[in-house]
């Protein structure tokens, strides 16, 4: 059954996948310039959704209503490998921006288009750097946007969740914003960090309570714990 997927993969879904990829960059970048806000979110939006269809990856969420999609929030959610960025990004059913790695940017027309959209680089290289990366989120959060981290800061490599680190919780402290727990799991079988292409599964996006914004140092510290025992709570026991 793997080879003809296989094949499928490589002469119909690839083809459509990388035209639908530059299609997407080409409205956001085009769109965006042209002040339509919309542009910054919902090409990506539907192209995420298509690059699960064609690799035959089912999405289901759960917890939909415990968010309200005109407050913003700060998303946490956990790494289990590539497809959470398309799970989320199609199924999230919430405008947000990423907080993504400086390295994107380079990306040829993608990078440019993460930009144009109002997506988040972070930039650790040096304290002015890093005062720059949370001036700019804090001009997304002003505007109405909502964020969403994965604080474990990269995919895991076996599956199981990594430390948190902090950032995300030190923005919500900062910006007085509830914390969203996302609880991903299926992600790792469809496309494990070792692996260079997908395979068809499911994925389960859970949307848990929103935990209230921290007032202060400890609080912080509390919701980091919160919401990784929240995530963890419905992975199978593999994951944790």
């Amino acid at each position: 059954m793997i080879v003809p997927y296989r094949i499928y993969q490589i002469l119909i879904a690839a083809p459509l996948l990388l035209a639908a990829t530059i299609l997407a960059a080409l409205l956001t970048i085009l769109l965006t310039s042209a002040g339509i806000r919309w542009a910054s979110y919902y090409p990506a939006h539907w192209w995420a959704r298509l690059f699960c269809w064609l690799n035959m990856v089912r999405v289901t969420v759960r917890g939909r209503e415990n968010v309200d999609r005109n407050t913003s929030y700060v998303f946490v959610a956990n790494h289990q490998g590539a497809f959470d960025i398309f799970a989320i990004y199609g199924f999230l059913g919430h405008d947000f921006k990423w907080m993504m790695k400086k390295s994107l940017r380079s990306i040829p027309l993608v990078g440019y288009s993460c930009y144009r959209a109002g997506h988040i680089f972070v930039d650790r290289t040096s304290p002015a750097a890093v005062r720059h990366t949370m001036a700019t989120a804090e001009r997304s959060l002003k505007g109405g946007a909502s964020l969403v981290v994965f604080p474990e800061g990269a995919r895991s490599k076996d599956g199981h969740m990594r430390p948190f680190k902090k950032g995300a919780y030190q923005l919500a402290l900062e910006f007085r914003l509830p914390l969203v727990p996302v609880s991903i799991n299926g992600a790792y079988d469809v496309m494990p960090r070792s692996s260079k292409l997908p395979v068809w599964g499911h994925i389960t996006l859970t949307i848990h309570q929103p935990i209230p914004a921290p007032a202060d140092e400890e609080g912080r510290s509390l919701a980091m714990e919160q919401t990784r025992e929240t995530i963890k709570s419905v992975l199978p026991e593999r994951y944790r």
